[in-house]
């Protein structure tokens, strides 16, 4: 079984994938943020780094993949390899941050890897509103994301729901986020597993 959590920056993905792992003693799969070599200087001058990031976001994303269809055991994945494409990449590649050529190259490596990928068996889409991801952004506190723009958060927003609303590798499970708080609230924790379940165990039977 592997589960994958998505959603834009903010919207509790590591979070809701520590305690889902937790919850049902699965391993799980984090994004690699906090070693991530690009992210600091990405966020300083994105034009620039656009590139080296999402290339190592995708082959960082494709090792993760790999592990996971080559172990038999249940797997938690924080964020997956299309939204890498589907979203960043080519959110960039529209705001102007990354050149056609780069973009290009950049697909021409995800097309090459994309066919040796097994989809998740469930994709939960943690749904969130600005004003929620800025909040969440804040709490956190990671310097290198205070220059931030709305513009960006809005952007990313619109090419993950055009993303989800034609999503057809697997099973969907959408959660609206922006009232709940599943990290300090348990009954919100106990609202987003069942949910959960009820699709899994129907992908058991």
């Amino acid at each position: 079984m592997h589960i994958a959590v998505s959603g834009n920056i903010g919207s509790g993905k590591t979070s809701l994938t520590e305690k889902l792992a937790k919850h049902y003693g699965w391993k799980a799969e984090f994004e690699a943020v906090d070693n991530n070599p690009y992210l600091p200087d990405f966020y300083e001058d994105m034009k620039r780094w656009a590139f080296h990031l999402q290339v190592y976001f995708l082959n960082s994303r494709f090792n993760q993949i790999s592990k996971i269809q080559e172990q038999k055991s249940h797997f938690i994945q924080d964020r997956t390899i299309y939204e890498d494409a589907y979203i960043f990449a080519a959110n960039l590649h529209t705001s102007g941050l990354m050149t056609s050529r780069d973009y290009e190259n950049y697909q021409s490596l995800f097309n090459s890897m994309i066919t040796h990928v097994k989809a998740p068996d469930l994709l939960i889409y943690l749904r969130a509103d600005i004003p929620k991801l800025v909040d969440q952004i804040e709490k956190r506190g990671r310097d290198y994301e205070t220059t931030m723009s709305i513009d960006y958060l809005k952007n990313l927003n619109r090419h993950y729901e055009e993303w989800i609303k034609n999503y057809q590798e697997g099973k969907l499970l959408i959660i609206d986020v922006n009232q709940l708080d599943f990290v300090s609230n348990p009954e919100d924790f106990a609202f987003v597993v069942e949910k959960i379940d009820r699709e899994i165990f129907g992908l058991f039977s």
